[in-house]
């Protein structure tokens, strides 16, 4: 067993030991829009769902890439957001919008993707996802400083977009949403055969 003290090394190992540890993550496609309505869409892997009441959000942007500071910035600036949801069939135009492009670049056209407005608030959502979040800011937590620092973004979920198709109820079928997750790298994941495991009573 080896032991890494994390005041003994890097912020860029840290980051390596995190991404390749924590996995699969599941993926948060964020699409905000500037306050000169241009369109913004970006992958995030540090993100989460943190609470069911109020429905809760984060997503972390963090230094790596650097080039990602649209998507922080235009939260800032419109307090809006939302999260879409990326199945099997969406990870190369994903892959697409994590590149680094000026801020005065529509990822969404990048991608050849279509717009779908929100209702609730002023933020775009991917149409072809099979599923998204309208969220309001919350809060926004400042951790650590450059080049690896982060901040960590929580929003509340307004409301819930979802493709009938995969839906009983709401029960969400894990077989018909086919999400991946992010590993290390340039390594994705897709869920493969489910199994079950009951809690104890």
């Amino acid at each position: 067993m080896r032991r890494f003290v994390t005041d003994e090394i890097e912020a860029v190992d840290a980051y390596k030991l995190m991404s390749g540890l924590i996995v699969p993550r599941p993926i948060g496609w964020i699409g905000t829009r500037s306050i000169d309505g241009i369109n913004n869409l970006a992958p995030y892997s540090f993100f989460n769902g943190v609470a069911a009441s109020p429905p809760t959000v984060m997503f972390a942007p963090t230094g790596q890439p650097h080039a990602r500071k649209d998507t922080l910035a235009n939260v800032r600036a419109t307090e809006v957001f939302t999260v879409n949801i990326v199945d099997y069939g969406l990870g190369p135009s994903m892959n697409t919008t994590s590149g680094t492009y000026p801020d005065d670049v529509d990822e969404f056209e990048v991608a050849g993707l279509t717009v779908r407005e929100s209702e609730a608030i002023d933020a775009p959502i991917v149409a072809e996802a099979p599923a998204s979040f309208e969220c309001r800011l919350l809060q926004i937590v400042d951790i650590g400083g450059a080049p690896m620092g982060s901040s960590v973004v929580f929003g509340q979920v307004v409301a819930f977009n979802v493709n009938e198709r995969i839906l009983n109820g709401t029960r969400v079928d894990q077989a018909s949403l086919d999400p991946i997750g992010r590993h290390v790298g340039n390594l994705y994941s897709r869920g493969g055969e489910l199994y079950e495991m009951r809690r104890p009573d």
